[in-house]
């Protein structure tokens, strides 16, 4: 019997997608080629672990401890006041000095608040004035840690791979938003929230030690000129910059709508679902399955993929999700609403920053990622409303206001501009 051997047409066929899918392959993780962003993004990983078990494990002991959502609100957005404040410091700092030695003195200062909470735990002495402070306290170092660190992105990688770097950058963020409160979770129910709080500090030690094989780069802005006269030319950059202010705008809507709707996830699990942690560490992980998915797609992307498109529906997604949240009164179809909900957060993390980042020059990189966390400052603007609106009436009333206003947005910016529609 003659053996059937397939034709070299269909043979060539398979060639070509294999051959094609390759090339993607190689495109989506082309940056972590590059040994100081491969180090950077390793040690990202696990600070961004421990700040996402932090989430969890902070919203629910306060939740345990007052049993009050505006409790919740205030200690989840307590770190937005010194990210309001300090942003257009620490953008400047962040273009005067060291990016790398930034990066490790923030990372030295989420060690001390991380161990200052697990021993007021050990030790009994806990309260939500505690939480308060070390909510707080995370937003003096974020201030200063963040424009270093996306800012420093350009520094490690060239312009080509720009887009790619910030998008597996917000992959590994939503990587660690998958597994991470699914592990604080059960750490916490299981061992309960001192153990969680030193499981994140030894997670932080070793961020530590894995940035310090980041490379030292030059810093890109004198540093004997006044600090406000560098604040000014970057607010005078940002102002005159369309494009960017427009895309800062976009980020501004998600920072009032979408980040407060999490603070508010443990009392749905509770007052909703009538169920406990854990059950919260897997809703939050189903987001950043959903994140992950859409940031690795977008980190594929070329500049001919249409990726203002892209921004703008991840925009509308997420909107259109947290309004069904509201809706549902079952955990399971909620699940499937939060994997839709990351989808939508994969433009914010992803693509929305890499856009900025490269309609702004190297020379003002830092202050205008100091101008980008300023919108993560007016978090309360959107918080502590949605919060007393849970506590009077019903958390899905402030979920369904929250959805509703970040659709109405998104679809604004798409009818009213074509600046972000053309990129």
């Amino acid at each position: 019997m003659s053996e059937i051997k397939p034709s070299t047409a269909a043979t060539s066929g398979v060639s070509r997608v294999r051959s094609k899918q390759s090339r993607v392959l190689a495109r989506t993780f082309s940056s972590l080629g590059q040994s100081g962003f491969r180090h950077l993004w390793f040690g990202m990983l696990l600070l961004m672990a421990a700040v996402n078990i932090q989430m969890l494990a902070r919203g629910f002991l306060t939740w345990e401890l007052t049993k009050s959502p505006i409790a919740v609100v205030v200690v989840g957005a307590g770190f937005a006041p010194p990210i309001l404040l300090l942003s257009l410091y620490g953008g400047a700092v962040a273009d005067r000095y060291s990016r790398k030695r930034i990066i490790q003195i923030g990372q030295l200062g989420m060690l001390l608040i991380t161990l200052f909470v697990a021993f007021s735990i050990t030790s009994n002495t806990i309260t939500v004035y505690h939480l308060v402070g070390a909510s707080v306290g995370q937003g003096i170092v974020w201030a200063f840690l963040m424009p270093a660190r996306q800012a420093i992105i350009g520094q490690l990688v060239d312009d080509d791979h720009l887009t790619n770097a910030v998008a597996l950058n917000a992959s590994g963020l939503s990587l660690m938003t998958v597994a991470a409160p699914g592990i604080g979770g059960l750490i916490y129910g299981f061992a309960g929230p001192g153990a969680t709080y030193f499981v994140m500090a030894g997670l932080t030690v070793v961020a530590f030690i894995l940035t310090a094989w980041v490379p030292s780069m030059t810093p890109v802005a004198n540093a004997n000129r006044r600090m406000w006269s560098d604040i000014k030319e970057g607010l005078v950059y940002t102002k005159h910059n369309r494009t960017v202010l427009m895309l800062l705008l976009v980020a501004l809507s998600t920072a009032l709508l979408a980040m407060p709707f999490r603070t508010l996830l443990p009392v749905q699990i509770e007052e909703v679902f009538k169920l406990d942690v854990e059950a919260l560490g897997l809703m939050l992980s189903m987001i950043g399955v959903g994140a992950l998915v859409g940031s690795l797609v977008i980190a594929g992307l070329s500049k001919n993929n249409h990726r203002g498109w892209v921004l703008l529906i991840t925009s509308m997604l997420s909107g259109g999700a947290i309004l069904l949240a509201a809706i549902t009164t079952s955990y399971v179809v909620a699940l499937v609403i939060m994997i839709v909900l990351g989808l939508g957060d994969s433009g914010r993390r992803a693509l929305n920053a890499s856009l900025i980042m490269e309609q702004t020059d190297d020379e003002h990189r830092g202050r205008v990622m100091g101008v980008y966390m300023m919108n993560f400052g007016l978090i309360p603007l959107g918080a502590v409303p949605l919060g007393f609106i849970t506590a009077f009436l019903d958390v899905r009333i402030a979920f369904a206001i929250a959805g509703a206003g970040l659709l109405v947005a998104a679809l604004g910016y798409t009818v009213l501009t074509d600046k972000i529609r053309r990129l």
